[in-house]
């Protein structure tokens, strides 16, 4: 199993007779200066999905089509050569890293079941099925077997096209992926388990050291990643780059992992997605970042080196590979349908959300060449198993993308978490603004108000305000003015958010917002605080005070106290008068939005004040089943604060109090009491003027 980690690396092309004659025959040799060769490569990323968006076709399949024509066996243009296949590599851990980026641990809870269905259909159908046709054929059980399981592993090419539909967060997706998990990993185990037979090394100690290294190695991902992460981001929040860098090396790092327990990198690729998502909101800079990097750079790589592996021509120098490859191909193509059928219509989807999962199943690439590879080195499988199953990876990889597109557009993204709320959302965080002092302590405010923002498809309005109260104001202070506002507008630019900064002199600060959000058509005020109110403030009336006071829009009072994406839980607490109000719906559905983007459980705390308990169904007050409902009674801060952990954001609704009651804060003194009581807890108040109620 030693092979496998270098499976669909150097040293494939040797496998494949090169069309050299056609190569030679246009140029002497290939281009193997550094710079042209990158030039060539960039020039394809950019011509050859224009070209075929235009003819309607999906662009990853002009990559892998341009990587076949500029590759070593047709025009010869450029070689495989180790650069190739190191940027091809760092692809393909990337596509998989990104496919485990959209699948979050709950989301994979919910549709386990589903999950587990289509990825043992997807398994047991290609296997059977292939390994019947590869025996009619004259092959050997154990090349049989081996040339099944590389029908039943698949390659997620199409994940790109779905990420531009917006579909990713569907439960068929995350059905699909989850299944690809199972069958992958089931696929490469009997790669593993054949290789040991054929070797005569099938021994109780291979067993005993596979199933428990597998296990612990799954437990440590999943579980070490995100508190490893989380006190990374803690320490180093503030440091973009340092950010980014620790996601590339947890990717490679799980992924080189899993190659010294014997199990594809591919598949440690996609379980680190799967980990860091839990850390990382999904409308944050930082994976935005993530995502263009990958999807612009690193995955096309990973096509192009694909398209590079095969030869066209390979099928009229041997044609009795023609009538394997077409056994080959019709037992994949039938068996990954039916696994699809099957299962879909078994777990009641739509026919186009069917065509979909099998369109994402039918790609054959990264797993398929890793299995093969073995297999001719070991020599189980001859040549003309090569060529067929070279046939068969063209033939998926170009059909993959085209199926899953042509039915992904009449897919209902009826299921995805965020965009169900969106409609709701969107009157509220239409235009937030958001008041910035210092980028470094307002960091967490500016991703409160961009996650809000960007899912209501609305923008941000960063606000600095300077008072001429005491006199003109400075050069100085103009000129940090204009520094505070181009950082927010960075931030929100690399958020791929709309944005307008605003520089204002006022008399007042608090006027100055005020008289903002009314003059901007600001939906959303959000404020940072410091969790307390001073005598001189309760007497007087605070900033924050005389915002909440004179607002005509809704306001949130933010404190936090560690970063944003290291939310692990949303606790929403209300008391039970409130239900019926609009502000409360508005207020589930900004708790259900935070707990969606920052990859957190959401639990409802409801102080009851009348006799009896209250019979409430999560649906009812607008949540879903699985969020759990805890009803108190008594003194509301000491019941709160006892559920309170490390990692929490508490949501509470300010306290509506009369006007001329100036010494009680604006937003109420219950959540000022936790503010103090709790103050490495992370608390936003939620206050809706009055005229809203």
């Amino acid at each position: 199993m030693d092979l496998m980690s270098s499976a669909i690396y150097p040293g494939f092309a040797c496998l494949t007779p090169s069309s050299g004659l056609m190569a030679s025959a246009l140029f002497s040799v290939p281009i193997t200066d550094p710079v042209a060769v990158f030039l060539t490569i960039l020039a394809i990323m950019l011509v050859a999905p224009l070209l075929f968006e235009r003819l309607r076709l999906p662009g990853i399949v002009g990559l892998i089509l341009a990587g076949v024509i500029v590759g070593p066996n047709v025009l010869g243009l450029l070689e495989r050569d180790d650069t190739i296949v190191l940027l091809g590599t760092v692809g393909l851990l990337f596509l998989m890293f990104m496919a485990g980026l959209e699948t979050s641990l709950d989301d994979l809870k919910h549709s386990a079941d589903k999950a587990a269905i289509f990825g043992l259909a997807t398994f047991s159908l290609p296997m059977i099925l292939g390994t019947g046709a590869m025996l009619l054929l004259g092959y050997g059980w154990l090349a049989s077997i081996l040339v099944a399981s590389c029908f039943a592993t698949h390659t997620l090419l199409a994940l790109p096209v779905l990420s531009k539909l917006g579909l990713m967060r569907s439960p068929t997706i995350t059905t699909t992926l989850g299944g690809t998990l199972i069958t992958n990993v089931l696929g490469l185990l009997v790669l593993a388990v054949v290789v040991k037979a054929h070797g005569g090394d099938l021994t109780l100690g291979f067993w005993l050291f596979l199933i428990p290294a597998l296990t612990i190695y799954t437990f440590a991902t999943l579980w070490g990643v995100p508190k490893l992460g989380r006190w990374f981001f803690r320490r180093f929040g503030h440091d973009e780059g340092a950010e980014f860098i620790f996601v590339l090396a947890t990717l490679f790092v799980v992924s080189y992992a899993a190659g010294l327990i014997e199990i594809e990198p591919i598949i440690g690729a996609f379980l680190a997605g799967i980990a860091i998502t839990q850390i990382i909101p999904q409308l944050s800079p930082l994976m935005n970042r993530i995502q263009f990097i990958g999807n612009t750079l690193f995955v096309p790589f990973f096509l192009i080196s694909v398209g590079m592996l095969i030869d066209p021509l390979i099928l009229v120098r041997e044609p009795k590979s023609i009538w394997i490859a077409t056994v080959m191909i019709g037992a994949e193509v039938l068996s990954k349908f039916l696994a699809a059928w099957g299962p879909g219509k078994f777990m009641g989807f739509r026919f186009p959300n069917i065509m979909v999962m099998f369109g994402l199943s039918v790609a054959q690439a990264a797993s398929t060449l890793a299995a093969i590879t073995v297999a001719y080195k070991i020599e189980l499988v001859d040549q003309l198993t090569v060529n067929g199953i070279i046939a068969m990876i063209l033939v998926t990889c170009v059909a993959s993308p085209w199926i899953t597109e042509r039915w992904g557009k009449q897919m209902k993204p009826h299921g995805q978490r965020a965009v169900d709320d969106q409609s709701t959302t969107q009157p509220l965080a239409k235009r937030v603004l958001v008041p910035v002092a210092n980028p470094n302590t307002e960091d967490n405010l500016l991703q409160l108000a961009l996650i809000l923002a960007k899912t209501a498809k609305g923008t941000l309005l960063p606000l600095h305000v300077l008072s001429d109260k005491t006199g003109p104001v400075s050069p100085e202070a103009k000129m940090l003015q204009n520094q505070l506002l181009a950082a927010a507008e960075t931030i929100a630019h690399a958020a791929v958010t709309k944005v307008e900064t605003i520089g204002r002199v006022d008399d007042a600060i608090d006027r100055g917002i005020t008289r903002t959000a009314a003059e901007r058509d600001a939906s959303l005020i959000v404020c940072g605080w410091k969790g307390y109110s001073t005598t001189r403030e309760n007497f007087f009336g605070s900033v924050i005070d005389n915002v909440v006071r004179r607002s005509h829009v809704p306001v949130l009072i933010a404190r936090f106290r560690h970063p944003v994406q290291n939310t692990c839980r949303v606790l929403l607490a209300v008391s039970d008068r409130e239900i019926s109000s609009p502000a409360f719906k508005q207020t589930v559905v900004l708790a259900k939005t935070l707990a969606a983007e920052l990859k957190a459980t959401l639990q409802l705390i409801m102080l009851v004040t009348h006799s009896g308990g209250l019979q409430l169904e999560p649906k009812s007050l607008g949540l879903s089943a699985d969020v759990s409902i805890q009803q108190v009674r008594g003194n509301f801060v000491k019941k709160v604060s006892r559920m309170l952990q490390m990692d929490d954001l508490l949501i509470l609704t300010a306290s509506t109090h009369p006007s001329y009651l100036l010494t009680i804060p604006a937003i109420g003194l219950e959540p000022e009491a936790i503010a103090r009581t709790h103050t490495q807890t992370s608390i936003i108040v939620v206050h809706f003027p009055v005229i809203s109620c």
